[in-house]
């Protein structure tokens, strides 16, 4: 009984563990060029309109012909684009990120409970 309990306190420390060490760790203000506060301020429409603004963007960005641009304009393009992500994933919210490590140690207490 007494290693059962010891089993599970390992698993439960190990399962947080490994949720704390594979946590994202963003600016709060400024992320990329991006300003959270302008975009909590945002109604939803505004952040509907800015979001099709942004596809539209990247739908140009990919039709252009870059065989005919300068190394700096490429890299201008590619940091565009790297801005244009990070705004519409300030917009769109979060998620939850799991490693393997602690999907497996998940399993192993549900076994574990079970």
């Amino acid at each position: 009984m007494k290693k059962k309990i010891y089993l599970i306190a390992i698993t439960m420390l190990l399962t947080v563990a490994g949720f704390n060490s594979n946590a994202a760790t963003l600016d709060d203000k400024v992320n990329g060029g991006v300003n959270k506060e302008a975009i909590a301020n945002m109604t939803e429409e505004q952040k509907e309109a800015r979001i099709e603004e942004i596809k539209l963007r990247v739908a140009e960005i990919k039709e252009m012909d870059k065989s005919q641009m300068t190394k700096q304009e490429r890299k201008d393009v590619k940091n565009e684009l790297k801005s244009l992500k990070s705004e519409a994933q300030a917009m769109g919210g979060g998620g939850i990120y799991l490693s393997v490590g602690a999907i497996i140690i998940i399993i192993l207490v549900l076994i574990l409970i079970l």
